[in-house]
């Protein structure tokens, strides 16, 4: 009996064992079709030595590598390694989770590999090579699943297959700056997720589908193809004559006149176009003279535009409320003291359409109202992705930065209100508190304490003078702290939102004298509506880019840009619109650290400083964690500022 017990034990024990190891086994599974896939191209440009049979893809140590939950393949990012040669398929059908493959900007040529074979695949990413040749029309059939495909700046020739247009779940289709000819196919009825369709600078003719000319929210580039005509081109397709195109046959007379005609009416209307609009101009103007004379001192946009005004010294606090009461608690623009009867920074609620007043939401600084604004000495500091942003001197003394917001309109005046009043409550040594707003239809104005420093942005990246040579290690380490901690907070206090701060740039951390930084421009959310909170950095994020999903981890992913900015000293491309200009920090770190050259990215500014070396390598790897594409393999918040805080100067 005990025999047989001790048997079962040892059975049990080995079934545990099996389930226990079988993750591993299957990552070691996953590591030999991915080895094979590298031994079959050459790389000129870099090395996949991180590539190793017997070790776990999904460790976190195979460059480019991501995998889903930490336990499958799901992506292949390969770019800019100089990979040739030819790409076998077939090693990868292994791989079951596969869902994204990435290898722009290497220079791999033939045919278009037979990706067929992969029918999971959601993405398929081929840019800036130099594959050729003609795609068969059916190459897509069996691939429903995909919704991004990028085989722009290649050599591709002969027809668009049909099949890339019956995807039901096409997303995103760049197919420009090849030699692609013929008809565009029409798009199948039941896609309704086409987004982007780039099919710029091939040779393609014939009338654009309706069904792509009448595609709303749908931004299509077909310039740089002389054949097309339609709708979406603006050419009328009797203009093109088939006889000139087809046989060399100059166009007939008839043919001649449509096209003269079809000209001269478009140059009318245009030009009645440009009439109406300079009425409607002139008509709106005329009316904002009107009604907002004090904004005048606002609306200058350019940087190098700067209102000087003579404030008279009796425009005070005190002076205002005395007015208020002379008024009957009503001044124009508004009243200091009546904003005090709702508690302690309190304000008036200002009317859904006029002008209403300065409504006050902390007055740690002070009270102030919209004459006092008006009267300031105004500057303009910037533009950004929400609007403009001020710079006030008011009569006290009192500087502050006006933002401009013409976009938060998805509140009505109470609920505005609410959320403001909830924001002036906020007390943290690392969040900026708003201290007023004025509300109007069209229009808002947010108004925070100015910050002698200006930006984190301006400080590393736009001065070159003792503000910049103060940002040594050891201030450097304590922006970045100050700024953990003041993320943590906010995820705290925004806990239920989807994105507690939302727009984490550099543009957006603020310096005090001691170069304390203050964040801004957090939980703005709620205020926008979903087309206009696209403009915000968290949207610009890989999960985002691949399944229109946002949550807290891509604050993370913000912070870990900044701490990487702040580390290398450079700009991120990242935070550009057309992602040119600055540096892919994301890429460039990365692919460092897979090459073990981490010391190469930091800043020779303080790279210097042989004893602090080791802090910021961990830093930087830090940061190298926050970027991670899939989402579920970065830290939350308060792990990402636990490993901050460990760091010590």
């Amino acid at each position: 009996m005990a025999a047989v017990l001790i048997h079962g034990f040892f059975l049990l024990l080995l079934i545990l064992m099996c389930f226990s190891i079988s993750p591993s086994l299957q990552h070691i599974s996953e590591a030999e079709p991915l080895v094979r896939f590298k031994n079959s191209v050459k790389i000129t440009k870099g090395d996949l030595n991180s590539w190793r049979l017997g070790t776990d893809p999904c460790s976190g140590k195979w460059f480019g590598i991501y995998c889903q939950k930490g336990l499958t393949v799901s992506g292949i990012h390969v770019t800019r390694l100089g990979l040739s040669g030819t790409i076998s398929v077939d090693d990868l059908k292994a791989l079951a989770n596969l869902k994204t493959v990435r290898l722009d900007n290497n220079l791999l040529s033939g045919p278009l590999p037979h990706f067929f074979k992969l029918r999971g695949l959601k993405s398929i990413m081929l840019s800036n090579n130099t594959f050729s040749g003609e795609i068969p029309d059916d190459f897509f059939k069996d691939m429903s699943k995909l919704k991004r495909l990028f085989l722009d700046h290649n050599q591709f020739v002969g027809k668009i297959p049909s099949s890339i247009m019956q995807l039901p779940h096409l997303e995103e289709l760049h197919l420009q700056d090849n030699k692609f000819s013929g008809e565009i196919p029409p798009l199948i009825e039941t896609n309704k997720n086409l987004k982007s369709l780039d099919l710029s600078n091939n040779q393609l003719e014939g009338e654009v589908p309706a069904g792509l000319s009448d595609r709303k929210n749908l931004v299509m580039k077909l310039e740089g193809n002389e054949g097309l005509c339609g709708k979406a081109v603006n050419v009328g397709c009797e203009a093109i004559d088939p006889k000139e195109t087809g046989d060399g046959i100059p166009p007939t007379s008839e043919g001649t006149d449509n096209s003269n005609r079809t000209t001269i009416n478009a140059v009318l209307l245009v030009i009645s176009f440009l009439m109406m609009c300079c009425i409607v101009v002139g008509f709106i103007k005329k009316r904002n003279k009107k009604q907002n004379a004090g904004f005048r001192k606002l609306d200058k946009e350019r940087p190098s535009d700067v209102v000087e005004v003579k404030v008279p010294e009796s425009t005070t606090v005190k002076r205002s409320t005395e007015s208020s009461k002379k008024r009957g608690g009503n001044p124009e623009g508004g009243s200091t003291k009546k904003g005090s009867s709702h508690g302690k920074g309190g304000g008036g609620r200002g009317g859904g359409g006029g002008m209403g007043d300065i409504i006050m939401v902390n007055t740690d600084k002070g009270s102030f109202g919209l004459p006092d604004l008006m009267k300031a000495a105004a500057e303009v500091l910037g533009n950004g992705s929400l609007g403009s942003a001020y710079k006030a001197v008011m009569a006290n003394g009192l500087a502050v930065v006006v933002k401009r917001i013409r976009d938060m309109n998805k509140l009505a005046s109470e609920a505005f209100d609410v959320e403001m009043r909830r924001l002036g409550k906020i007390r943290h040594p690392n969040v900026l508190t708003p201290l007023a707003y004025h509300y109007r239809q069209e229009e808002k104005l947010v108004v925070s304490e100015y910050m002698p420093k200006s930006s984190l942005l301006y400080v590393l990246h736009g001065d070159r003078g003792i503000q910049h040579s103060e940002l040594t290690w050891a201030t450097r380490l304590k922006i970045i702290q100050g700024v953990a901690h003041g993320m943590q907070f906010l995820h705290e206090e925004f806990a239920s939102y989807e994105l507690p701060h939302g727009n984490l740039k550099s543009s957006n951390i603020l310096l005090s004298e001691t170069y304390e930084p203050l964040i801004s421009d957090y939980a703005f959310l709620p205020f926008l509506q979903p087309s206009n909170a696209q403009a915000m950095f968290a949207y610009k994020t890989p999960e985002f880019a691949q399944n229109q999903q946002v949550s807290h981890k891509s604050d993370v992913y913000c912070l870990g840009i900044i701490v990487l900015e702040i580390l290398t000293g450079k700009f991120p491309s990242q935070y550009l619109n057309t992602g040119k200009g600055g540096i892919d920090i994301v890429e460039w770190v990365q692919s460092s650290i897979a090459e073990h050259k981490e010391e190469e990215l930091i800043d020779p500014e303080i790279g210097n400083n042989a004893d602090s070396v080791q802090q910021m390598l961990e830093l930087l790897r830090t940061g190298a964690a926050c970027i991670a594409s899939n989402p579920d393999e970065r830290p939350d918040m308060r792990e990402t500022v636990r490993r901050i805080e460990q760091v010590k100067k």
